[in-house]
């Protein structure tokens, strides 16, 4: 098959089923690979034993687990435990499915360089976390959060990425929280 027939379905699968069968999952393995014949999966022990993870298994599951980790340090334990509920329903799985993308278009040697920044930035500044080369040091994504007000309204938090292919001119929104008419702490406060 060709591969971006293959990353297509891997993504479709992923996103539909929510990441409950991961690109680097057994199934994924005998079902894509059209170079050795399949074997037949036996219910015997030492069969899932012999089984090997690939390099894209470690990174992809920590990709998301760091993910959630640096947003939930950015908020702090003011902002985190009132918009906890909303983040992981709706900005978590966009934010994901964008993980996702990226590791669908990369190879499988520039998937193992991928890495996840680690220091969110405080205050009121915008940064979460970036995603970047290990190698090269560049960003390919970066998302961030900024506090809106709406007049009338109050105050939201503004969940969005910038990519690298448009030099991060453009914002790609992946929706609003909304906080309350009082204005929010700080960030990692």
């Amino acid at each position: 098959m060709k591969k971006w027939f293959q990353k297509s379905i891997i993504i479709t699968v992923a996103l539909l089923t929510f990441g409950l069968i991961s690109p680097s999952h057994f199934i994924w393995e005998q079902i894509l690979d059209t170079k050795s014949p399949p074997r037949a999966i036996s219910s015997d022990v030492s069969d899932y034993e012999q089984v090997t993870i690939t390099e894209e298994a470690p990174t992809y599951e920590h990709m998301a687990v760091a993910a959630r980790e640096q947003a939930y340090i950015k908020f702090g334990n003011r902002i985190g435990p009132v918009i906890q509920n909303e983040f992981d329903d709706v900005i978590f799985p966009k934010i994901q499915e964008v993980i996702d993308m990226t590791i669908a278009k990369a190879s499988s040697q520039e998937v193992t360089r991928l890495s996840i920044s680690e220091k969110p930035s405080g205050d009121y500044h915008e940064k979460i976390f970036n995603i970047y080369n290990e190698t090269t040091r560049k960003d390919l994504i970066r998302f961030h959060v900024r506090t809106d007000k709406k007049p009338l309204e109050g105050y939201y938090f503004n969940f969005h990425y910038h990519l690298a292919e448009d030099k991060y001119s453009k914002h790609y929104v992946l929706g609003d929280i909304y906080w309350s008419k009082n204005t929010p702490p700080k960030w990692l406060s």
